[in-house]
């Protein structure tokens, strides 16, 4: 029997996320699908293909290329997921999603960038040492 190799935490939880937010903005009303329900939406995939990205570098000690472009990747990730985390709250505030589906949004993006950042750190603690 093949293990399969199991997924960086992040990049489950993105996936959840992701799952979420698609499943939400579904329900928006109509005027709004072209313009929020689509940013969300966009920016919730990029932050996945972002971490996919950043987790196939393969990163080397005495190889300052390849760090530079995972963190580069990460910090694209991050930068995706602070978005996605104000575009919720506009969202909210235009009526576009009710108020406990952008709590659940929001708890669900900090969730994420915490990993993200721990998983940041940790590579900058490994490749330091």
């Amino acid at each position: 029997m093949e293990r399969k190799q199991s997924e960086l935490t992040v990049i489950t939880k993105t996936k959840d996320l992701c799952s979420y937010v698609l499943t939400v903005t579904q329900k928006s009303p109509k005027h709004f699908r072209y313009t929020f329900v689509s940013k969300l939406q966009n920016l919730v995939i990029s932050a996945i293909e972002n971490l996919y990205r950043a987790n196939e570098v393969f990163v080397e000690k005495g190889n300052p290329l390849t760090q530079k472009e995972r963190l580069n990747l990460q910090r694209s990730a991050m930068t995706d997921l602070k978005l996605l985390s104000y575009m919720a709250l506009l969202c909210m505030e235009q009526n576009c999603i009710l108020p406990k589906q952008y709590e659940q949004i929001a708890r669900q993006t900090t969730e994420c960038q915490n990993l993200l950042g721990a998983w940041m750190n940790s590579d900058r603690r490994r490749l330091q040492a």
